[in-house]
Formats: C-alpha cells, structure tokens, sequence
C-alpha cells in the first residue's frame, strides 16, 4: 500500500454532499486530513436531478476539503446509489488452453471481465462485477481457484448495473466541477469497508445503511459479497410523515425527529411535550413526544419490514450469525437499534466507521453519517473484494509483471544440474580412451 498516496472522496447524497480526502499512515491506518460539507438541493432519493445545483454543492464541499487538507483536489471516488441501482446473479465459465497449468490471476480476470460483457437491458450498464463462489471442473464452492489446475473454470458473480441516464448525471456533474473520477463504487459496498470488521464478513452479516433518501443493503458470508439492494426510502420520508402528521415546517420536523424522536412508542413519555414556536405572532405549537414516536415507529417498521424481505429473498438469512448493522445519519434514531431487533429478531448493533481509522483532529467524522465517504476514500486504497487486495500484494511481493509470463505466475527458476552417477563417468572414459584421447586431464 503506496503511505505516500492522498486520496480524495465524494459522497452525493440526498441531504448532504461530502467530500473527504485521506492517506495511510505507517501503521495502515486512515488518516483524514480534511472534510468539506454541503447542504443537498439537487439530488432525490439517490437520483441527480438538477445538475446546475448538484455542481454548486459538490464545488463548495471540495472547496472546504481543499482548504483544510492542503490538497489540491483533481481526482476523486465517487459513491453511487439510488432506486435506479439493480443486483442479479449471473454465471460465468471460460475454457482453459493447458488444463495441466496452475490457473492463474490472470484466468480469474478473464473470467470477470467477460462478465462486462453480459446483454442489458436498454439504457442500463453495468457497474460492478463481484466474483462469490468459483467452479473448476467438478470442484465447487472454491473462494480462490489462483493455484488449482483445471480445464474449465466458472463462477457465480454479483452483477450491479444502473440507469446509464443516472451514471451520467453523476459523470456531467463532477466534471462541471472541474474534477475527474477515479472510480465509481456502490455506496454500501464503501460503508462496509468502513464499519465491518473482516470476522464479521467471514460468519454473515448484514449492513444497512440509512441515509436521507435510501436505504441500503449489502450482505456478507464467507467474506464475499452475497447481496445487495438499495430501497428507495429513508429518513427523509421519516421528516416528511412527521411535517405532515404534526403540519409543521421541513426544518422543524427534521429537529423534531433528530432531538426528540424514537423508533418505538412504548420508550418515549405520555407526558412529555415539545413546543415549537410560531411564525408570524402565531401561538407555538405543542407536540406530544409520544405521537412523534408512534409516526416515526410506523414509517421505520415499514422500511425494517421490506430490509427483513431483501435478507429473506437472498437465501441467506440463517447464514447471518453476526446480526445487523445499522449505520448512516438516520441509524442514529433513538431505540431503532431495539426495534430492528424485534421486527428482524437479528441482533444489531450501530456501526462507526472507526475500523481503520488513525488519529485524526476530525472527530466529526466518526459519526455515522460518514461511514460511505470515508469507506470511499479507503476504496481508493482498497479494492472492494479482498482477494483481489491478495493478488495486487502478491504481484508486487512475489509475481512477475502482467507483461511477462503471465499474471500471477512466479518467474521460472533455471533447474539446477543434475548430479551425474559413477557409472555414466566410467562409461564416459572408456569411450574417451577406446578414441584413443587422453582422459588424465579430465576430473
């Protein structure tokens, strides 16, 4: 891992526009060295909507990361998500020249990139392609086939595309901001690499991201990616039912939820109220804590219920040993953590994006909030599927260079001379004086 490469982010959200830039100090771990933060008026649920506004805001978060970083920023990962995002499952399979050869990096990535070539739907592409479970010949349920030797090899891959209309207002948008990007990742699969640590992945996990306008998914088992959904609902549908329930202002009910509010009913006072002031000599209005929580109860049952849905449909669900876990702004609702526990009967747990982070004079960004972009900016360092995080180490360390051999295959060691017997000298001299040649000189 390069310590002196610097590393810029940039999470588009539906509320909020973030941009972050980071490095690895010399223990591996993420060091933030500046933060830009924006309010977000072009975006809805994930979708970009007005270009115009969306590069106003990106400009000003990376104004404010540049300055208290020191960093000129040009190049920039990039998070996706949205309704328009889609998952499947595909196959793949290619047939090997030399099934007595070792398969090789090379092989694996192959196969992958075949993958991009699968048919779309018009007017959808293809974003990520995630190997799970490997084939060779009759073998099944290989995590890495690199070593094994075989004649055709397969694999079931995770396969994300979206809306090429949606990857492209993203596109128009960063370059109107005079910015180039470096890679576009799914934005649960970044908040992973931020909240979960490696033991969780490996015995099943299910992280679920609330955000202001979605709400994502990303499944776990065996280290692999398993699945992933986004739900196009998330906690500003929350401040909405609370606007409407209570006829109050948008700011008001974000306050409302975020101060006062709780995911279950049976925790908050009957008799506790909140006065909100009144605009124009209009008399404040009171708000009775208690119906706060029943409106935010009954709109998050709805979002944990359709969650619970995408983890049954996988056909993982016994596999998650290790629960939920919660992270993003709208994780933080008082008791959510309790009901997700009863609606799913999964623990949970809330997840900080403190995994790999190094010291740093941002304590902000420890929040929930920030999982997504600091999982995009340790993205730049990381690749989103550990195996290939082994062979980029293993081509550096211990491989010849993908112009050689071949990738993934150690250079050819010149075989040692083999020891020759007694007999073969004996018979070797006998030939040499039969010749009449004069062997005193040979040892």
């Amino acid at each position: 891992m390069d310590k002196d490469k610097i590393v810029a982010a940039l999470d588009i959200g539906t509320t909020k526009i973030v941009a972050m830039v980071g490095r690895m100090n010399q223990f591996g771990r993420l060091e933030i060295l500046g933060m830009g933060k924006c309010f977000s008026e072009g975006v809805t649920r994930g979708l970009i909507t007005n270009i115009d506004k969306t590069t106003q805001g990106i400009l000003k978060a990376i104004e404010e990361a540049s300055v208290q970083s020191g960093v000129d920023i040009k190049l920039v990962n990039v998070g996706i998500a949205g309704q328009y995002i889609k998952s499947s499952t595909h196959k793949g399979n290619i047939m090997r020249d030399d099934p007595d050869e070792e398969i090789s990096v090379e092989d694996v990535e192959r196969l992958s990139n075949d993958m991009y070539k699968l048919v779309m739907p018009p007017g959808v592409q293809i974003i990520h392609v995630m190997p799970q479970d490997y084939t060779v010949d009759n073998e099944h349920q290989i995590k890495d086939p690199v070593g094994m030797v075989g004649s055709r090899l397969e694999a079931d891959f995770h396969v994300i595309a979206a809306r090429t209309d949606a990857v492209s207002n993203i596109l128009r948008s960063v370059h109107k901001a005079n910015l180039e990007i470096e890679n576009i990742v799914l934005e649960p699969i970044a908040s992973s690499m931020a909240v979960l640590m490696q033991e969780e992945k490996e015995a099943g996990v299910v992280l679920v991201d609330i955000g202001g306008g979605t709400t994502d998914i990303a499944m776990f088992y065996e280290g692999i990616i398993r699945h992933s959904a986004v739900i196009p609902f998330g906690g500003s549908i929350v401040t909405n039912d609370i606007r409407t329930g209570c006829m109050l202002l948008p700011q008001d009910a974000e306050k409302l939820k975020v101060k006062f509010g709780y995911a279950m009913a049976a925790q908050a006072q009957a008799n506790q109220v909140v006065s909100i002031p009144g605009l124009k000599n209009r008399p404040p209005k009171e708000i009775s804590v208690k119906n706060l929580a029943y409106i935010i109860e009954a709109r998050m049952e709805e979002i944990i219920d359709i969650v619970l849905n995408e983890i049954a449909a996988s056909g993982f669900l016994d596999k998650m040993t290790q629960g939920v876990v919660l992270t993003g702004g709208g994780a933080q609702l008082n008791s959510l953590k309790e009901l997700f526990e009863m609606r799913t009967g999964l623990e949970c747990r809330l997840g900080y994006p403190t995994e790999h982070l190094g010291k740093s004079k941002l304590e902000a960004m420890k929040n929930p909030m920030f999982s997504t972009s600091i999982g995009l900016v340790m993205a730049g360092f990381r690749s989103i599927d550990d195996r290939e995080n082994q062979y980029n180490v293993a081509r550096k360390q211990n491989y010849i260079k993908p112009s050689d051999e071949g990738f993934g295959r150690k250079p050819k060691q010149p075989e040692p001379p083999k020891p020759r017997s007694l007999s073969s000298l004996f018979e070797k001299t006998r030939e040499l004086l039969a010749k009449g040649i004069d062997t005193s000189d040979f040892t």
